[in-house]
């Protein structure tokens, strides 16, 4: 899968999220989901049926900060080839509110963004850097992103779960 649904993905999501207002009640008894001390992290929850696996994913600058470039490298495995047609469910929520969804042709996305990966993606290990600019205007909010990936067959391409956390830290006042 070009990027293997991710980059674009993150950039399509984290900028909507940027336009979108939130309520700071919305916020209020939302707890942290992620590991102490971390302000992003991803699962790769795909099982055996899904044909693109996530190994790794790193960013620069860590943490992700408002308004600056981010470099995100992903490092994926594809067991079959990826044909054009394939495409990505994404769900961006804050808590439990639901802020975006919405479905990606991911070949499509690929193309526009001029990825270094397009369609067919063949079998094998894939290395993707996409460096894509957070708005400055992200909320202080933690933010839970869903990618969830198709074949044109609809058989399962892949399965990914990312939390990004923009809310200002202890000891530091007004950050956003």
């Amino acid at each position: 899968m070009a990027r293997f649904g991710l980059l674009f993905l993150l950039a399509a999501a984290l900028g909507s999220v940027a336009a979108s207002p939130v309520d700071e009640q919305q916020l209020l008894g939302n707890p942290s989901s992620l590991t102490p001390g971390k302000e992003w992290d991803w699962t790769d929850c795909g099982t055996d049926s899904h044909i693109v696996r996530i190994n790794s994913i790193a960013v620069s600058p860590d943490p992700p900060q408002r308004g600056q470039d981010l470099t995100i490298t992903v490092e994926g495995t594809a067991s079959e080839d990826v044909e054009d047609g394939a495409y990505a469910d994404v769900t961006v929520k804050v808590g439990v509110i639901k802020i975006l969804q919405k479905e990606f042709d991911v070949c499509e996305e690929a193309e526009k963004a001029n990825a270094s990966i397009q369609c067919p993606v063949t079998k094998g290990l894939h290395k993707v850097v996409q460096s894509v600019t957070l708005p400055k205007e992200i909320p202080p909010a933690q933010f839970k992103v869903n990618v969830r990936g198709y074949t044109t067959d609809d058989d399962d391409m892949v399965c990914l779960d990312l939390m990004m956390d923009f809310r200002p830290k202890r000891g530091s006042f007004l950050s956003w």
